[in-house]
């Protein structure tokens, strides 16, 4: 059963979105602060978080942020603020849509079911880790072994690599990387990010590996994108 996890302070919004969520099948965590929230997802790694910007405690913003360290589980992102300054941070920060409220019901069930549908492979990999025989990734932990070998990545890195992992032998897009792993809008990113991230992403697994990596593994496919493939060509 897909979970879902609600961020939300307002108990009167949780009970209506509650009510809502769980009529259409889903299993549904409920938090009323960023602690619980964080808790919860640590402990069920939920396929979508819904995240209220304005939550006591630890805010919204400091929830995504520490959720982006663990995870790259979906998080839509709902405030009662709508300026373009407040989307484009969030986006910036790692959310994957964003709803401004007042939203309608029939809006909010149609983005959850988009970004399950957009990220299937994502959300299972919270439970399940990654490994294809040479890499090896927990999200949970954030940790990553390459032959055996503890490699050591930064939380942009992490996301990096699980992007091309998960989407191993294909071209990943730049564009779409600038989306994923850096919350950029489609067609403002700035592509120089993603060749010197994958650089030293590449250079992170060559000192794992103790030796030279082969080119294939991880390769910038010429004006289009880049690609993991653990098998060569």
């Amino acid at each position: 059963m897909t979970t879902l996890l609600l961020a939300e302070d307002d108990a009167d919004i949780r009970l209506a979105l509650g009510i809502l969520l769980r009529g259409r099948g889903w299993e549904l965590l409920e938090a009323g602060d960023g602690r619980t929230a964080l808790r919860l997802l640590h402990r069920h790694r939920p396929d979508l978080m819904l995240l209220d910007i304005g939550l006591p405690g630890l805010d919204g913003w400091q929830v995504l942020e520490r959720t982006r360290d663990l995870t790259d589980v979906p998080v839509l992102v709902l405030t009662a603020h709508g300026t373009e300054a407040e989307r484009v941070r969030g986006l910036r920060g790692g959310a994957d849509d964003y709803l401004t409220k007042p939203f309608s019901n029939a809006e909010l069930v149609a983005r959850i079911e988009a970004l399950l549908r957009r990220a299937p492979a994502r959300a299972s990999w919270t439970g399940d880790g990654y490994d294809d025989g040479r890499l090896h990734l927990d999200p949970g932990t954030r940790a990553a072994t390459w032959t055996g070998r503890p490699v050591r990545l930064s939380a942009l890195q992490f996301r990096l690599l699980q992007v091309l992992a998960r989407n191993r032998g294909q071209v990943v897009p730049t564009a779409r990387l600038l989306e994923e792993v850096w919350g950029e809008p489609a067609g403002r990113g700035d592509p120089h990010k993603v060749r010197f991230a994958v650089g030293r992403l590449r250079r992170a697994l060559q000192e794992a590996a103790d030796g030279p990596l082969p080119e294939d593994v991880l390769a910038a496919v010429r004006g289009i994108g880049y690609r993991y493939r653990p098998d060569g060509p």
